[in-house]
């Protein structure tokens, strides 16, 4: 298929974001944000679990062997999301292990991979624990850690938590400044509802290179514009993807949003699909269960990632834990036959954790 149109896009992306607005911060010298994330340049990612719970745990055991597989493979991130209860009105358990024990374990377990949060719901933790937590996997994993946040959509949760659900957007627009000056700051000076800090008390430990990327999850209940000034990056729903239509709009919101980043400094931008990555590696892409998986052979998937990678895409995170295939195999299609196209970014070496 021809590509020209939104690879002029691509090309626009790439002139505005070159030396001078590059990475931000300290992050030219993160492990796992310059593994990730280069303007122009879409990498891959693995959402875990690799296959669902399906009412017992022991029917889980083996991913781990699929996970060092990816890192071994090189794919660019590890990605785990944050469910803490499971609502028997989703059909998608989602995630059973509580995040931060799960990165804990994939930090121990890997070497080179980041290790992605997509995403830690910032309004049901408290922004001290929160920081206490990405600083603490930041500085075991050897600066990997990309962390996405997010308000939270599961409204069952938050009465479960004592924490009203239409209060969800303040929470947010609160604690994630919050959290950044916790993790930046030495002793900081803080007076808002969720904090009162006199500057006699600090968080440790401090990030390995001096910073966390934080990751919005879509909309967070906030502005474009409030997402554009207060985050790293922003993770955004894909949308349609089984037609050529789906990427070009996708593409045509990511300028507008880059259009409101402060000074066009270079920031990220992920989405996501969940695959059913058939054996034919011609299979054309087919949206299954209302769009909420694409059935696709590899040429179709390295299609639709072209796309997304010309209209400014610049990670995508597969999962394949909805598919009929074993795991393993499409895990290792992945590597063989889609990570080539796509390859992991060159980046710094993980710090030797200090421990």
């Amino acid at each position: 298929m021809e590509h020209g149109a939104s690879g002029a896009a691509g090309a626009a992306e790439v002139a505005v974001t070159q030396p001078g607005a590059g990475w931000a911060g300290s992050f030219a010298e993160h492990p796992g944000y310059r593994r990730m994330f280069a303007p122009g340049r879409l990498t891959i990612g693995l959402f875990l679990p690799v296959w669902q719970f399906a009412g017992e745990l022991e029917a889980m055991r083996g991913q781990g062997e699929v996970v060092q597989q990816a890192d071994r493979g090189d794919l660019a991130g590890l990605w785990v999301r944050d469910i803490p209860l499971h609502d028997r009105n989703f059909g998608d358990v989602g995630q059973v292990y509580d995040p931060w024990t799960y990165l804990a374990w994939l930090a121990a377990h890997t070497e080179r991979t980041a290790l992605a949060a997509g995403s830690v719901i910032a309004t049901l933790r408290h922004p001290i624990d929160l920081a206490k937590q990405a600083a603490s996997l930041d500085r075991l994993s050897g600066g990997r850690l990309v962390l996405g946040v997010a308000a939270g959509d599961r409204a069952s949760e938050f009465p479960a938590y004592g924490i009203p659900y239409d209060e969800r957007a303040a929470r947010f627009a609160e604690s994630l400044p919050l959290v950044r000056r916790l993790l930046d700051e030495r002793f900081p000076q803080v007076a808002t509802p969720l904090s009162r800090m006199d500057g006699s008390t600090d968080l440790l430990p401090k990030p390995t290179a001096g910073a966390v990327p934080l990751i919005v999850t879509g909309s967070s209940r906030q502005s474009e514009e409030w997402i554009a000034s207060h985050s790293d990056g922003w993770l955004i729903y894909p949308g349609v993807t089984h037609t050529d239509e789906g990427p070009t709009q996708l593409g045509e919101k990511i300028r507008r949003w880059r259009s409101l980043v402060p000074a066009r400094q270079f920031k990220p931008v992920l989405t996501n699909e969940w695959l059913d990555l058939v054996e034919d590696p011609d299979h054309p892409p087919t949206p299954m269960r209302g769009g909420f998986v694409l059935r696709t052979g590899r040429h179709g998937l390295i299609d639709l990632l072209t796309r997304w990678q010309d209209n400014g895409v610049n990670h995508a995170a597969l999962g394949v834990q909805h598919g009929r295939r074993p795991a393993a195999d499409a895990v290792a299609e992945i590597i063989e036959h889609v990570l080539p196209v796509f390859p992991t970014l060159p980046a710094p070496a993980a710090a030797t954790p200090i421990w």
